[in-house]
């Protein structure tokens, strides 16, 4: 059976921590930013883990699993 390909777009997006889990930066932080507020922006700033739920979908497009 032939490996599986890494979407190319996930690994561009998603980095692994040391304990297994999935790492994500947060949206809506690139562009139109005068109307968000400073905290808002300094907020989104931050990297954060993605949702368990979601984590076997994105496991697979990185061919971990």
């Amino acid at each position: 059976m032939p490996k599986q390909k890494t979407n190319s777009g996930a690994k561009k997006r998603f980095k692994l921590t040391a304990t297994g889990k999935i790492k994500r930066k947060h949206a809506y932080k690139s562009h139109i930013l005068t109307k968000k507020s400073t905290k808002r922006k300094r907020n989104l700033t931050h990297s954060t883990l993605v949702h368990p739920a979601d984590a076997p979908r994105i496991k697979a497009l990185l061919a971990l699993k």
